[in-house]
C-alpha cells in the first residue's frame, strides 16, 4: 500500500474536493460516483457522503492508496 500524507489549509477539506486536489477523480460528479460505489474509507469504515469533513488525523484510503491528512506545516 503507499501512503502519502496531505496538508490541510484551513480546519477542514471535504472528501469529495480531497479526491479532486489529488488528482484521484478529474470531476466532482466522478468523485461523487465513486464514493457512492463504497470504494472509499474513511478512517477504516466505507464513506458515502462526498461531503463529509476531514481534518488533520483522518486517513481516506482509495484502492491501495492511503491518505494521511495534516495540519499545514506538518509535513
Amino acid at each position: 500500500m503507499r501512503k502519502v500524507s496531505f496538508a490541510i489549509r484551513g480546519e477542514y477539506i471535504t472528501l469529495g474536493q480531497l479526491l479532486k486536489v489529488l488528482d484521484i477523480v478529474p470531476t466532482g460528479g466522478q468523485a461523487k460516483m465513486l464514493i457512492k460505489s463504497g470504494q472509499v474509507k474513511v478512517n477504516g469504515d466505507v464513506e458515502v457522503r462526498r461531503g463529509r469533513k476531514l481534518r488533520p488525523g483522518d486517513t481516506v484510503q482509495v484502492d491501495d492508496l492511503l491518505i494521511e491528512l495534516v495540519a499545514e506545516g506538518e509535513v
